[in-house]
């Protein structure tokens, strides 16, 4: 399993995915605005990778703050997560991560800074350690889903480069396999930063999973040949519905398999679960530089000036997805009471 992130030393380290698959790199992070950077320049990408830097992130900067008192120390700790909070607005774990660290602030007791300092260390080693942990339920869980000897088409990097370890949409492949199933994996390569091609196909040949790269547009003629039986995928952010956001190219990917009738599961800790928006109308898209797509690895493939639209994600809706895969269970339609029964286990 790849390691993606830890804290070392009282800084953070990372491994740059922006290299992958031809260098293995990590990078030593000793101040909260080079985390946050690092999340915009998806050196760490995710929901549940992001969610984690950023807890990371917020230990990382409360330990350069000067403050003797409690108060003064809240008042600086608001710039780390203000600047943690503005680096990507869709992937709902960053929001959900900085919240607890905020949370656990405010409830801690101690009248000590550098106790406090200490503890909040301690609580973004702890939300690593636990998003792990849930990885591997979901993909026990999921993985009691798939049938032997099916294969599973993915989209873009629901693993353990997305996570803190183990994965969720590749969590439910491990799942799989770890019960004893032959499956098989068709990556998509996921334009236009080829998540797929550069870290689902490295990570899966990593585990001797036998996986077989695509690109995009070919997945619903693969479909029509009866050679994909499901597609898991991860999420950023899951409406209260169960509207799912994810990596541009899920939504088609969702009404293909849906007019080929494969199911389609989604992957995604609790944590990805916003239950404070009804729909996924009102999820956030990010907007990403047009050099995403006009070139690749810094080579220009289309015109100078060529107008470009850049959505790094997109929405699928409640009813094309078979079952939200969570720790806690899979849940079906309807989602909206399923989605409140798994927050009350």
């Amino acid at each position: 399993m790849v390691k993606t992130i830890e804290w070392k030393d009282n800084t953070v380290r990372m491994l740059d995915q922006t290299l992958l698959p031809n260098k293995v790199v990590y990078k030593t992070y000793r101040d909260y605005k080079a985390v946050a950077d690092a999340i915009t320049r998806l050196v760490v990408r995710g929901a549940p990778a992001i969610g984690v830097a950023a807890a990371m992130g917020v230990a990382l900067g409360a330990l350069k703050i000067k403050a003797k008192d409690i108060p003064t120390f809240k008042k600086e700790l608001t710039k780390v997560t203000q600047k943690l909070a503005a680096s990507r607005p869709t992937a709902v774990n960053l929001f959900w991560a900085i919240e607890r660290m905020e949370r656990f602030v405010e409830e801690s007791t101690t009248t000590n800074v550098e106790v406090l300092k200490k503890k909040l260390i301690a609580e973004a080693k702890r939300v690593l350690r636990e998003d792990i942990a849930i990885n591997k339920l979901i993909g026990k869980n999921g993985g009691e889903l798939i049938k032997n000897n099916w294969t599973i088409l993915t989209h873009c990097n629901a693993g353990s480069l997305a996570t803190g370890g183990y994965g969720t949409a590749l969590g439910v492949i491990r799942g799989a396999k770890a019960a004893g199933k032959k499956i098989k994996v068709f990556a998509d390569e996921t334009r236009p930063v080829l998540q797929g091609s550069r870290l689902t196909a490295w990570e899966l040949m990593e585990d001797k999973i036998d996986v077989t790269l695509i690109t995009d547009n070919m997945a619903g003629a693969l479909m029509h040949q009866g050679l994909i039986d499901c597609v898991v995928v991860g999420a950023d952010r899951i409406a209260s519905n169960g509207d799912v956001a994810n990596k541009i190219g899920t939504y088609s990917v969702a009404v293909l398999a849906r007019a080929h009738g494969i199911p389609f599961y989604v992957a995604a800790p609790l944590s990805t679960i916003d239950t404070n928006i009804k729909t996924g109308e009102e999820i956030p898209i990010e907007e990403r530089s047009s050099t995403e797509v006009t070139h690749v690895q810094g080579k220009r493939i289309a015109p100078l000036k060529c107008k470009v639209r850049n959505p790094a994600f997109d929405v699928t809706p409640a009813w094309l997805v078979n079952g939200i895969v969570t720790e806690k269970g899979v849940v079906k339609a309807p989602y909206k009471s399923g989605i409140k029964k798994l927050f009350k286990k």
